[in-house]
């Protein structure tokens, strides 16, 4: 971002200083939030953005002032040549907080090139640390591959954070085993509440447990410690340091407890649409601009500031009673 650029802000005031960028819908999982075997019908491959395109929209993002781009999926380790487009974005972009989400089963090998280009941090996807769950909840046996991953970054000197959904009546029991790894290891535990986005998951309020649960389940095996500094800035994650301990355990709340009023994301999806809020389905068709040899990157500005002036508080659009949604999360970039 230069040092003049203004501030890019929506309809209601927000700043805006964040973008997910999807760059597949691909994943070698299966996780039952997410989408299931049952559901899968992945985004033809015409229809997914050129790395040069994704390239554009980075510069594009940087130019309107956001500062932090998160590269997500499906798991953007499953496309090919991903590491090549992660050295294209920090030589091209030095300067941009650029991030990782992974499911970390293809990462391993990597954590060490990743510091080297000074990737910001890496989110890792796990809701179990038990060998059959794991099989359970993403209908693959892979969770010795995660653990050797989560080793390299931790070797590396990454920051990492291990995201888990909360999961009623599958992985609630484990919630002292996350809290004693983070009391052992400097990452961030995240529970994450469950939440009803897409048609395939099984989603239902009796596997919902809210993230007050959670915390209060989590200090019965150890002293938390409330450690605003995410939620000041901007962040969704209500963190807790562990006394005696290196790490944090913390909760994300998008059902309980929202967070719209400090919203400072766009989402891009790898088929090329804008989504400026999670839970809305309202998307807007970024791939036939960027396509077009007389419209191009003036014209996405245009939409993108256009969609900002409108953008919504999710609360206001999520039916917390029932899944619902036309994109899996996966199809979405979580």
């Amino acid at each position: 971002m230069t040092g003049n650029a203004a501030k890019l802000r929506d309809g209601r005031g927000r700043e805006v200083s964040y973008l997910r960028l999807s760059v597949t819908d691909r994943c070698n999982l299966a996780c039952m939030y997410c989408r299931p075997k049952g559901s899968i019908n992945f985004i033809s491959h015409d229809k997914i953005l050129r790395y040069e395109e994704l390239l554009d929209l980075v510069a594009l993002a940087r130019d309107m002032g956001i500062s932090k781009v998160r590269l997500t999926g499906g798991e953007p380790f499953a496309r090919r040549d991903f590491m090549t487009f992660v050295e294209s974005i920090r030589r091209r972009f030095p300067d941009v907080d650029l991030r990782i989400t992974t499911n970390a089963t293809l990462l391993a090998g990597h954590p060490h090139t990743l510091a080297e280009l000074g990737v910001s941090a890496v989110n890792i996807s796990l809701d179990t640390l038990d060998r059959e769950k794991f099989e359970r909840i993403t209908g693959h046996d892979r969770l010795d591959a995660v653990r050797r991953a989560l080793d390299e970054c931790l070797a590396a000197g990454l920051r990492v954070k291990l995201n888990a959904v909360a999961l009623r009546g599958i992985n609630i029991p484990e919630i002292p085993d996350f809290v004693a790894m983070a009391k052992a290891n400097p990452i961030d535990v995240r529970f994450i509440e469950f939440m009803p986005v897409g048609d395939g998951n099984l989603w239902r309020p009796e596997n919902y447990i809210s993230a007050r649960d959670v915390l209060s389940a989590a200090a019965r095996s150890a002293e938390l410690v409330p450690d605003d500094h995410d939620r000041a800035a901007g962040g969704p994650a209500r963190m807790h340091r562990i006394e005696g301990g290196v790490g944090r355990f913390g909760v994300i709340s998008p059902l309980s407890e929202h967070f719209c009023d400090s919203c400072n994301r766009l989402r891009i999806t790898a088929d090329g649409k804008l989504r400026t809020c999670l839970f809305s389905d309202r998307e807007y068709r970024l791939r036939p601009i960027l396509r077009n040899p007389v419209l191009g990157l003036p014209k996405v500005r245009q939409i993108i500031a256009m969609a900002l002036r409108t953008k919504p508080l999710g609360y206001e659009v999520l039916n917390p009673q029932a899944a619902s949604g036309s994109r899996d999360m996966s199809a979405i970039g979580g």
